[in-house]
């Protein structure tokens, strides 16, 4: 009996862990880890479901030569009869202090998901499309070497 437990707790850990997948996840690298204010990140996902609740995020890479503690993006939401939502989203990415928030991966490269918006209904079944542009001052935008979008079911 005690040489099983072992395998029985190892195997309902891993199937714990393992979760809903998203309905849609995308991430799309920055070249040179360069973002010009021109250079529109696009995904596009299907919808099926109109009664359930989602979340939707941002993901974002950057590395530790990005010169600010925090990034402004605009976001379009575009639904499959033509209309759009337009917002912003500011992205913490540092303390006041300067250390960075978010997974270290590999060297200094970090990762952190933004939430977009919590407990989202689409009104309409179809393909969206989302639109993301870096809003900061600099062009190009040095540093950012990832940019993603996601949408889990709750």
């Amino acid at each position: 009996m005690n040489r099983w437990f072992p395998l029985v707790a190892l195997s309902a850990w891993l199937i714990a862990g393992c979760g809903e997948a998203p309905l849609y996840e995308k991430n799309i690298s920055v070249e040179g880890a360069s973002w010009s204010a021109s250079d529109v990140k696009s995904f596009e996902f299907e919808v099926a479901d109109t009664v359930s609740l989602y979340d939707l995020s941002v993901n974002l890479r950057h590395n530790a030569a990005y010169p600010y503690s925090n990034l402004y993006l605009f976001i379009e939401l575009k639904f499959p009869n033509g209309k759009r939502a337009m917002d912003t989203l500011e992205c913490v990415l540092a303390d006041a202090s300067g250390k960075w928030y978010g997974r270290s991966g590999l060297g200094s490269i970090y990762e952190r998901r933004f939430g977009y918006y919590s407990d989202r209904q689409f009104p309409l079944a179809g393909t969206y499309r989302v639109d993301v542009v870096q809003a900061m001052r600099d062009e190009p935008l040095r540093g950012i070497t990832d940019i993603g979008f996601r949408v889990a079911g709750k």
